[in-house]
């Protein structure tokens, strides 16, 4: 009952002493509110990109895997390419096409990705991303087509200048006019619309990376220019019953095979599975968060060094409030604990102001990147049992001046 008792008095100590210093308790739980706010946002948007990857790998299935020229951790400077990229040969439709015909391999083709404008009567787009893939593209991004038609083998192994418009950059270029059947230009180059693609709703795009439009890879490859090493990637999905090692060595077979390379040589090319990708993507926000962390544990931290600051003026205004209450009986464990209790629940004000901010920012935040998973509740326990910590870490060494007082001497305080 004491403690219960001591946390109920402690708690309308601190309450008091905010309503009566307004401005000052404001500005020490400034901090705490910051701090807490940010871990919330932070949290808010890597747990939404996450749900979103793992979304799409749904689609993709995680089974498909890609193959690459080289994987690179960071972007290469395609003028400046190492020696170890160099000597490795540039990924073909030959190649792609033999893999296919492996017993094991449902799905293999060369996709190409380049950033080009689209343009149509004087309207231009920023650059967004153009896709040369073929007439099968839709079992590897899912999604449907809305209005016109899909690409025909003909126009894939022609290099038709036909393109599918993805509806959002449709409406951007073309407003109310309806795009089938007109001419528009993609780079410069003339493409006739022939079809509306929709992404699927849990299709992973981060900000400036849309998908605008998808063409046959053959008219890409006449049409653009393109990086080598990292715009061409084979996509390869095993067939049903086929493990992705098992896909994954006959590709590797089929590869080493064409390219000549001796038992015991490494490969000249590299692979990537849908788990090394969540991977990646892990260590990225992994990296990204921590950084948030550091930045919002800065803000914590001075939100705590305000918390015992006013902590220590407390202790000090209200000297012989403490020395009457020891003259009465009251322990020095029982001050101790009404200080700490204080320091608390100002930073618990801080928390839960904290978390109101981290939930609406995380929310706005996440209606602008397209996001739609929502706030983890760990972030929330997790913001305020830190936030409670910090006013009870911070408040020790004012609350342990105030429970040292010597009764007789506080009596005398002036």
């Amino acid at each position: 009952m004491l403690r219960l008792s001591s946390f109920a008095e402690g708690a309308a100590i601190a309450v008091s002493a905010i309503r009566s210093q307004k401005l000052r308790s404001a500005l020490t739980i400034l901090g705490i509110v910051i701090g807490v706010a940010t871990v919330m946002s932070m949290a808010s948007i890597v747990q939404g990109i996450r749900d979103q990857i793992f979304n799409t790998l749904e689609v993709v299935g995680p089974t498909t895997f890609r193959i690459l020229r080289f994987l690179s951790s960071t972007p290469l400077n395609p003028d400046a390419l190492p020696r170890e990229v160099r000597i490795r040969p540039v990924l073909t439709e030959k190649e792609a096409d033999a893999i296919e015909r492996m017993p094991e391999i449902h799905y293999s083709a060369i996709w190409m990705g380049v950033f080009e404008s689209l343009e149509f009567e004087g309207v231009h787009t920023q650059l967004t991303v153009i896709y040369g893939a073929d007439d099968r593209f839709m079992e590897i991004l899912g999604g449907a087509i809305t209005s016109g038609r899909t690409f025909v083998p003909t126009e894939v192994r022609g290099a038709a200048s036909v393109v599918i418009l993805e509806e959002e950059a449709a409406e951007r270029v073309f407003g109310v006019v309806n795009p089938i059947g007109r001419t528009m230009r993609i780079g410069g180059t003339p493409f006739r619309v022939i079809g509306l693609y929709r992404l699927p709703e849990n299709i992973f795009q981060a900000p400036g990376q849309e998908i605008a439009a998808i063409v046959p890879y053959a008219s890409a490859l006449q049409s653009f220019r393109y990086d080598e090493t990292q715009s061409l990637v084979v996509l390869v999905k095993p067939r049903d019953g086929v493990t992705v090692d098992e896909a994954m060595d006959a590709a590797t077979r089929q590869l080493r095979r064409m390219r000549g390379i001796r038992p015991g040589e490494p490969n000249s090319f590299d692979m990537l599975t849908s788990d090394e990708v969540l991977e990646i993507f892990n260590q990225l926000t992994g990296v990204f968060f921590l950084v948030m962390i550091v930045l919002s544990s800065v803000a914590l931290m001075v939100g705590g060094i305000g918390v015992m600051a006013i902590m220590m003026v407390s202790v000090t205004s209200r000297t012989r409030e403490i020395g009457v209450r020891k003259a009465l009986g009251a322990t020095r464990k029982e001050i101790l604990w009404q200080f700490l209790i204080e320091a608390a629940t100002l930073t618990g004000i801080g928390g839960a102001a904290g978390i109101a901010v981290g939930l609406v920012s995380g929310e706005l935040l996440k209606g602008l990147m397209g996001l739609s998973s929502g706030v983890p509740v760990w972030s929330a326990v997790l913001a305020t049992a830190v936030s409670v910590s910090i006013g009870l870490i911070f408040g020790m060494i004012p609350a342990n001046r105030a429970a040292r007082l010597d009764p007789v001497e506080a009596l005398r305080y002036e």
